[in-house]
């Protein structure tokens, strides 16, 4: 338990810092460094303007962590993120040179602005936390942590990402818009000056490899593994989806839940756990059928209609 209650102390210290910067965002601020907490990858859906780049650097600063942003264009190349190999005429050898991957928070902006071959070349070091390049494999650093954005409403000129690759993320979330009270405090923040260049370093990158390894110490009945496991398993049935969730998202509430818990000083799992990450784990990996588009019915809905549906499980 003191494990859980030091992980717990300094993953606040995180959001705390990281809420220096954005306003009004506590619930998607939890869930970056949630994200972070089960060593997964995020995807965050929503509109230009709302922080999301400045949410990147945030964490980064605030774990004083290296940081690149890729902008993802229609041009940009496989070799422009993983890097290439340079020959060097002096040694007559070839030498690698490492792209912008290289890092421990990666903003991949925009990412479905670029071609899925471009996309894809995320894959290995989302997946393997490695990149292989002219048949040499590089290990990344860790912790490696991509956040990739997309604009839900421009679609000219985008490339949606596929199945598969949507499937590497653990959690898509959105942050909103401002009610108008946050929206005058960011005003007022940003007055003389951005508050990201105030960020502290509150945590060091070896603590956030202590605190990933601790979130597995947080115990999870077997009857809330059976729960999630029929709460997946519901969207593989569901008349009005095309696609279910794979294994890799019980997974992913199975994590998400260790780390939620350790989050709020619990070493144990509760049903409230997963109730609540169900929609970002789950969300992108689901797709509705024409018939339910029909009906203006969502995503978002068919889950709520899923957790309602399955029975919650008493602990003992």
């Amino acid at each position: 338990m003191e494990t859980i209650n030091w992980t717990a102390e300094r993953a606040q210290a995180v959001i705390n810092e990281i809420e220096t910067v954005i306003v009004g965002k506590r619930d998607a601020v939890e869930l970056v460094v949630i994200g972070l907490l089960c060593n997964g990858h995020l995807l965050i859906e929503d509109i230009p303007g709302v922080g999301k780049t400045m949410l990147a650097r945030a964490l980064a600063s605030a774990l004083g962590a290296k940081y690149r942003r890729i902008q993802f264009t229609p041009d940009l190349l496989p070799a422009d993120i993983t890097g290439t190999s340079i020959f060097n005429q002096k040694t007559g050898e070839f030498a690698f040179r490492q792209g912008p991957i290289f890092t421990n928070v990666l903003l991949a902006d925009e990412i479905n602005r670029a071609t899925p071959k471009t996309q894809s070349s995320l894959l290995e070091g989302m997946e393997e936390f490695q990149v292989t390049v002219d048949g040499a494999t590089h290990g990344l650093q860790r912790p490696f942590f991509v956040i990739a954005t997309e604009n839900p409403i421009e679609y000219r000129g985008t490339y949606p990402l596929p199945e598969a690759q949507l499937d590497r993320f653990l959690m898509r979330i959105s942050l909103g818009y401002p009610t108008a009270s946050e929206e005058v405090e960011i005003l007022d923040r940003q007055a003389k000056e951005h508050p990201i260049n105030s960020v502290s370093t509150v945590v060091g990158r070896d603590e956030v490899l202590q605190m990933q390894q601790h979130i597995h110490d947080v115990h999870i009945d077997s009857s809330l593994k059976e729960y999630m496991v029929e709460i997946v398993a519901a969207t593989r049935d569901h008349s009005l989806l095309a696609l279910g969730a794979s294994p890799r998202a019980s997974l992913g509430l199975m994590r998400t839940g260790q780390a939620r818990a350790a989050l709020q000083g619990r070493d144990y799992v509760l049903p409230d756990d997963i109730k609540v990450l169900a929609a970002s784990v789950l969300g992108h990996r689901l797709i509705l059928k024409p018939e339910a588009r029909v009906r203006d019915g969502t995503v978002s809905d068919l889950i709520a209609e899923i957790l309602d549906r399955v029975p919650v499980p008493t602990l003992h």
